[in-house]
């Protein structure tokens, strides 16, 4: 039977961040709300020269090879910062990135549940077509407003993924199971450029969400917690996987639980550093695991849980391949990391407030921004994107 799964992942964010100490010394609050409460040290800020469209490019262009780019005979863009109400960010993708033009190219949405669904309609299509690849693209800006209780949990960026047969990192596998509710926990209306959330509500509905998902899972596969190497959460802000992860510690050994744990730590590693990237929050999740962790090996069962408010949840899990971590691009994050420049809470609050808005033609100033994909601006209604 032929495997269907992750064959490469790759992760943009921009190069800007903000020190959660210093924010929380802004908001007038203790830093430790910030570090511990919330679980997050640094926050991705978002130039007016990136949006949703050049950093899936920038994510994608740095994973892809001239043959995948022929091989590619669908893309599917995750967002819920979308930049049109009718066309596809995806359609933006295939020229930008030089794919193959006889492809589909279809945008996304339910909230940060997206990306998921998108990989699993990658997985079904490769399923019938073996011979052909998938391009599932996950790219958000968490926007919650200047001095609001989500502005510790914003951030930005956009992970890549490459689903074919034969695949390096994991199979898929047909273990799925999932839920919706019409839950006002969280939204967006159409005029709207901040989401409106109930923080608290929201927190309590992912933690249900979750141990519902979990054991309907358990009762569909027969499977438990013992076959678990790893546990992979939808991270808005750390502390809340950290959270749902101990809400199933119980059913495990002291040994496993201390395992569990550890693989946790692991793959909150790039989160604390970039914040809530929405639909690829999970997937961040997923490829700080496994450059991360130290113990994991070929054929673990890593869980997956992904969360959507609004609502909608899923559990379904990967089995990890030979060469796992050859599908990931080498080097990556250490080198964002490295390269990062810190600004000030002043220059912050200016550059959310510079973001590209409205009809009226304008010119950005893109000398700063060292991504090869970025937004120049604004002319007659139609954003403007170039390749540096």
């Amino acid at each position: 039977m032929t495997v269907i799964g992750i064959d490469k992942m790759s992760f943009f964010s921009p190069q800007q961040y903000i020190d959660m100490v210093e924010l929380a010394n802004a908001r007038g609050e203790e830093p430790d709300k910030y570090l511990i409460g919330i679980g997050q040290t640094q926050q991705a800020v978002i130039p007016p020269t990136q949006d949703v469209v050049t950093m899936a490019a920038n994510a994608a262009d740095e994973m892809l090879t001239a043959s995948d780019r022929k091989a590619i005979t669908m893309i599917l863009f995750a967002t819920e910062s979308g930049i049109d109400n009718s066309k596809s960010g995806a359609v933006y993708l295939q020229r930008l990135l030089g794919i193959n033009p006889y492809a589909r190219t279809i945008e996304m949405k339910q909230a940060c549940y997206a990306g998921t669904f998108a990989l699993m309609q990658a997985r079904d299509y490769v399923t019938l077509h073996p011979t052909e690849k998938v391009l599932v693209v996950a790219s958000d800006i968490a926007r919650y407003g200047l001095h609001t209780s989500g502005e510790v949990t914003q951030g930005g960026g956009a992970v890549a993924m490459l689903v074919s047969a034969d695949p390096a990192i994991a199979e898929i596998n047909q273990d799925n199971q999932y839920l919706s509710r019409d839950v006002m926990d969280f939204w967006r209306p159409i005029y709207a450029d901040t989401a409106r959330v109930d923080g608290k509500f929201s927190a309590n509905i992912y933690q249900d969400f979750f141990k519902a998902v979990w054991t309907r899972y358990k009762q569909k596969s027969g499977r438990s917690i013992k076959d678990f190497k790893a546990l992979a959460f939808h991270l808005p802000f750390t502390k809340m996987g950290l959270k749902a992860l101990r809400d199933v510690l119980p059913e495990a050994s002291e040994e496993q639980q201390a395992a569990l744990m550890a693989e946790f730590e692991a793959s909150r590693v790039y989160s604390k550093r970039i914040g809530n990237l929405y639909t690829g929050s999970l997937y961040l999740s997923l490829y700080s695991l496994l450059a991360n962790s130290t113990t994991l090996k070929l054929g673990d069962r890593v869980g997956m849980f992904s969360y959507g408010s609004g609502a909608e949840g899923e559990f379904y899990s990967l089995t990890l391949r030979p060469h796992f971590r050859g599908g990931l691009v080498s080097g990556q994050l250490e080198e964002l990391f490295a390269s990062r420049q810190q600004v000030t809470i002043p220059e912050y609050e200016a550059i959310f407030n510079n973001q590209l808005s409205g009809a009226a033609d304008r010119e950005l100033d893109t000398q700063h921004d060292d991504a090869k994909f970025v937004l120049s601006g604004l002319e007659n209604e139609q954003r403007q994107y170039i390749c540096h």
